[in-house]
C-alpha cells in the first residue's frame, strides 16, 4: 500500500501546471527508536513547556510563535497570520532552470520522495512535463516549502513518473579542504598500483543494493543460512517488547539483549550465531585518566574486579531487580558491591 503524500499542490512549468503529491522514496522504519527516561526508575520522562518568568506551566493551547523585535521584547505571531504571508511555493513546485543531472555535486542531495499526479485530469500535464525532460536529458531547479521551511528540489524524469530530491544549500556544505589539505600525493610502486587495480577489477560488479543487508536485521540469512524458514522473526523493537510477543505466540525468533532480566526466566533459548549475520556490543567500563590520577590506582583494581564479576547471568539479575523489583539501580549496585565485598 501507497504510504500517504507528505505534501500536496502543483507542478508548474510556464503554463503547464498539473496536481501533484509528494510522497517519500525511502522508508525510516527499520530505525532503532529511542526514548528518554528515568534512569532511577526506567519510566519514561515528558517534556513540561514552563512561562521564564512565572515559572508556570504554559497549556498547549496557549503556546505561540513569538518574533523578537528587540532584546526582550516579543511580539506574538499567529498561524493564520503566517498562512497570510506564505511563499508561493507552499503549494507550487514553480520550474525556475534546468541543468544536466551529473552538475549536481552528490554532496547536495538531501532526501529523495516520488512526485506523482493527483487526479486523472492532471496525468496528461504530468507526462509532458516528464516526458520533454527526459527527451532533453536534463533534471529541473524549483522551491518547495515542507515542513515549513522552502527548499530548493531537482525533479528528474524516474519511470513513469518523477524523482524530487531536496537540496542543501551551499552555506551547508563544508569545505574538503580542511580535511584533505595534509594528505600525502603518494608515490605508490608500479607493482603496488597494479595489485590494487587488480583487486579494484576481480570485485566489479553491477551495483545491487539486495546484497548489502542490514545484518543486524538479519531475518534472511536466518533463513537462508541457518534454514529457519517457517518461523515469524520480529526485528528490533523497544525493549522488553519482544518477550510478551514470544510468550504470546506472535513470534517465534527476536532480537534481544543477552543481558535482558526475562532471560533469567529460562523460558527462552539464545541462539548462537557463527555466521555473524549480527551486531556484536560489548560493554567495557572506561574511566578518565583524570579521575584514575585523581583517586590512585584503588578505583582501576575496584573496577576491574567489578568487571569480572559481570557475567551475563549476573547482569540478567542486576536487571531483574531494577526493571522486573521496580528497586532503584543505585540500591541494587550497592547491594551487589557489598555482596562481594566491594562496598
Amino acid at each position: 500500500m501507497a504510504s500517504r503524500a507528505n505534501w500536496k499542490g502543483h507542478l508548474r512549468l510556464s503554463l503547464v501546471s498539473c496536481s501533484v503529491g509528494l510522497y517519500p522514496a525511502i522508508s525510516s522504519s527499520r530505525d532503532l527508536k529511542c526514548h528518554t527516561i528515568n534512569r532511577e526508575t526506567g519510566n519514561r520522562v515528558k517534556q513540561l513547556l514552563v512561562d521564564s518568568v512565572t515559572g508556570e506551566s504554559v497549556n498547549r493551547d496557549d503556546q505561540v510563535k513569538g518574533c523578537e523585535v528587540a532584546k526582550d521584547d516579543l511580539v506574538p505571531v499567529e498561524d493564520e497570520e503566517l498562512s497570510e504571508i506564505a511563499l508561493e511555493s507552499t503549494h507550487t513546485i514553480n520550474i525556475e532552470a534546468f541543468c544536466k543531472r551529473e552538475e549536481v555535486d552528490e554532496r547536495y542531495l538531501d532526501k529523495p520522495y516520488y512526485l506523482a499526479a493527483e487526479d486523472k485530469v492532471s496525468r496528461e500535464a504530468f507526462a509532458v512535463i516528464r516526458d520533454a525532460m527526459r527527451k532533453k536529458g536534463m533534471a529541473g531547479l524549483g522551491r518547495i516549502v515542507i515542513y515549513k521551511r522552502e527548499r530548493i528540489v531537482l525533479i528528474e524524469p524516474y519511470g513513469k513518473g518523477l524523482l524530487a530530491t531536496l537540496l542543501r544549500y551551499q552555506d551547508e556544505i563544508r569545505s574538503p579542504t580542511a580535511y584533505f589539505e595534509d594528505m600525502p600525493d603518494g608515490n605508490p610502486t608500479d607493482e603496488m598500483r597494479s595489485l590494487a587495480e587488480e583487486l579494484i577489477a576481480r570485485s566489479t560488479r553491477k551495483f545491487d543494493p539486495s546484497k548489502f543487508e542490514d545484518r543486524y536485521e538479519g531475518i534472511k540469512g536466518l533463513r537462508s543460512v541457518y534454514g529457519l524458514k517457517n518461523l515469524k522473526f520480529t526485528g528490533w523493537t523497544s525493549a522488553g517488547d519482544q518477550y510478551p510477543e514470544l510468550d504470546g505466540g506472535t513470534t517465534d525468533v527476536a532480537l534481544v539483549f543477552t543481558t535482558d532480566p526475562q532471560l533469567a526466566s529460562n523460558r527462552y533459548t539464545i541462539l548462537d550465531d557463527p555466521r555473524g549475520l549480527f551486531a556484536t556490543q560489548h560493554l567495557a567500563p572506561v574511566i578518565t585518566k583524570k579521575a584514575l590520577t585523581t583517586h590512585g590506582p584503588r578505583l582501576a583494581a575496584t573496577v576491574n574486579a567489578v568487571s569480572a564479576l559481570l557475567t551475563n547471568p549476573a547482569i540478567q539479575g542486576l536487571n531483574a531487580k531494577v526493571a522486573l523489583q521496580k528497586r532503584t539501580p543505585r540500591d541494587v549496585a550497592g547491594e551487589f558491591l557489598r555482596a562481594n565485598d566491594l562496598g
